[in-house]
């Protein structure tokens, strides 16, 4: 099986020197232990089918959070990991995450979700709750979410009146009473992005737009075949493999290293809608559904409402995700139960969705299908291979660290830590000084407005200033595509962060498509075609 190419076709492909770890997926944590391992020392290289974060990792609910609900599943180390990252990341990025505070509004017919090991609990030891979460519960949740974590940034919970108050102004009037509590804010495609960044600054070979074809041993050693989107191979040689495939990982176990593991994934779609701007604070709502779920509204992109996720099985990868018609009828009906303004599919703007790929726990439902992580290494090929499942984004850097603490006993001497507290590309300012920052830069480029500079202040952190450069003038920008996104700002996307089409560019890169007409995206993605051809060209 492993000399299926034979060795003359072998000997024919353009080897690179033999790389310590080829990591195969570009989602967040495919690119989290590249830019770990490479700050190690590591030679690494990294192949992406598609684009950076063009799965899983762009179509999140842009959350940094401990996953309150979790707790009803008895989760403590995963809750408590997550709460502790919350503000290790925060110091890292204060750029494209930042503290946010929910609203959680109490009414007495609130559910858990059927079968929680804490529903089941409580229907033996208070059989008359009939499976209503009593408020003592939920602030008992509420302190251990506060304390878990040693929480130093970020605010504890409160309790607050939601009667004649700025919280309470959207809901309906039936509702009298909230929590308050802290979570964080993150750019998710954004986040994959510049961890690429910045494993390639440290070394890393970023690859996009390239799947990997397949994956052999020979003698220890994976021979990896790689196959850009114009239908180029090539071959990179490498001591491990990463299998950070998402969605993907079963299908790259057993169609691309053809090994046999016993772990599998469980394929769950959430789904998410964007809606005109519900109501004027900056603060997000936690509702609990009748049926024991739970969503979220938040405020996005300054004039709309994220609202999500649904939680379904979807058993084929290969299958594009999509929020279906009965999907966002649900999202607009829960929302609804707590808006004192009914919302429609009119009201509907936008709306996404993705897989996770969790760990297949044999949970009974989607929705509690575990969000911890499993990691596993497999030598039966004869060449080591580390395959992940499942995971979330809060606990990306963690999932790293443990990736290689795993991956370090085949590679001696190279098992520092350093990802905690090291900012990411942009990243070098305080937590809170994204005012003083943007005021910074509007000094040096007067000609930006103010929904501008805090564009690319949320973007791009202190790198603003070199995205702008020697900028005397808007017109020294170049061409401005709408939405003040102009030619130097692109060339920027292309250069530095793998960049290639206008979708890369308005929803990964930035969400710019909310704003954008379809005639001024086509525009956009000629204007990059051509650029790529004549970068090609020189």
């Amino acid at each position: 099986m492993d000399f299926e190419l034979g060795e003359a076709s072998l000997d024919q492909r353009d080897y690179h020197d033999i790389v310590d770890l080829f990591v195969i997926g570009g989602g967040i944590n495919g690119c989290g232990i590249a830019r770990d391992a490479a700050g190690r020392g590591m030679s690494v290289e990294l192949a992406e089918m598609n684009d950076l974060a063009s799965a899983t990792s762009s179509a999140s609910t842009k959350l940094f959070h401990g996953g309150l609900r979790y707790l009803e599943y008895w989760e403590v180390r995963l809750v408590r990991e997550a709460l502790i990252e919350r503000e290790t990341l925060l110091r890292a990025m204060p750029h494209i995450s930042w503290p946010m505070r929910f609203v959680l509004p109490y009414h007495k017919d609130m559910r858990f979700e059927s079968n929680t090991p804490t529903s089941k609990l409580l229907n033996i030891v208070m059989p008359w709750m009939k499976g209503r979460r009593p408020a003592w519960l939920i602030r008992f949740g509420l302190f251990l979410y506060d304390n878990l974590g040693g929480r130093k940034i970020l605010k504890g919970t409160t309790s607050i009146s939601l009667s004649g108050t700025v919280e309470g102004a959207p809901l309906e009037d039936r509702l009298e009473k909230a929590f308050e509590y802290s979570d964080c804010w993150i750019e998710d495609s954004r986040l994959v992005v510049l961890n690429a960044r910045d494993a390639q600054e440290r070394g890393a070979r970023i690859n996009v737009r390239t799947k990997v074809s397949s994956a052999l041993q020979i003698d220890g050693i994976w021979h990896v075949t790689l196959e850009t989107q114009d239908g180029k191979q090539r071959t990179v040689r490498a001591r491990m493999l990463v299998n950070a495939g998402g969605p993907w990982v079963a299908d790259i176990i057993r169609n691309t290293v053809r090994i046999n593991a016993s772990e599998g994934v469980r394929l769950v779609r959430g789904s998410h809608i964007v809606t005109r701007k519900l109501y004027d604070h900056d603060k997000c709502y936690f509702f609990q559904g009748a049926d024991g779920r739970i969503i979220f509204t938040i405020p996005y992109e300054t004039d709309f409402t994220l609202i999500g996720t649904t939680d379904a099985d979807h058993p084929d990868a290969s299958q594009s995700p999509v929020c279906t018609p009965e999907e966002q009828t649900y999202l607009l009906k829960f929302a609804s139960e707590y808006l004192k303004n009914d919302i429609s599919d009119d009201d509907v703007v936008w709306s996404y969705s993705g897989v996770r790929p969790l760990y297949d726990d044999g949970a009974s439902s989607a929705a509690a299908a575990t969000r911890d992580y499993v990691l596993k290494v497999d030598q039966s090929a004869g060449a080591p291979i580390l395959n992940i499942f499942g995971g979330k984004i809060t606990t990306y850097r963690k999932l790293a660290e443990t990736a290689l603490e795993m991956i370090a006993p085949f590679f001696d001497g190279k098992t520092s830590v350093w990802t905690a507290g090291v900012p990411l590309p942009g990243g070098d300012f305080p937590v809170d000084g994204v005012p003083a920052l943007g005021a910074k830069l509007l000094e040096r480029y007067p000609f930006l407005t103010g929904r501008w500079t805090d564009r690319l202040v949320k973007a791009y952190g202190t790198d603003a200033f070199l995205v702008l450069g020697d900028a005397k003038a808007a017109t020294d920008l170049g061409q401005n595509f709408g939405a003040n996104l102009t030619a130097r700002e692109v060339i920027w996307l292309m250069d530095k962060e793998f960049a290639q089409t206008a979708e890369d560019v308005v929803w990964r890169r930035s969400k710019l498509g909310l704003r954008l007409t379809s005639p001024e995206i086509k525009a956009l993605d000629a204007w990059l075609s051509a650029t790529r051809l004549q970068q090609r060209a020189v």
